[in-house]
């Protein structure tokens, strides 16, 4: 359950990291405030997901999936750059949350 909370958790950070660009430097309201609250909900369930998975498995997974997600999500919406070089780093990072989920136990 704690990983499913994790990777929640990850998904909120990407809420919020995409949000931050709709905020306009905090000067919209509504973006604004849908960040803070997606920064809260993620961080809060960090800390519950930390309670049971090693700290630095669970941050690693936590930044790497709200990385990956947020760079998706910069091409898609906001036409980033998808270079090969770029996808391949990306498909780096999953590798190691893969490789980090398989390496910790249960």
């Amino acid at each position: 359950m704690n990983w499913l909370i994790l990777i929640t958790a990850g998904l909120f950070e990407i809420v919020w990291a995409i949000g931050l660009k709709y905020t306009e430097g905090f000067t919209r309201f509504w973006p604004s405030a849908l960040t803070l609250a997606a920064m809260a909900v993620s961080v809060g369930l960090l800390g519950i997901a930390m309670k049971s998975l090693p700290v630095g498995t669970a941050y690693a997974i936590w930044v790497g999936v709200g990385a990956v997600g947020t760079a998706i999500l910069g091409i898609i919406l906001f036409g980033e750059s998808a270079n090969p070089a770029r996808l391949l780093s990306l498909a780096l990072i999953v590798c190691g949350i893969i490789g980090l989920k398989l390496a910790t136990p249960a």
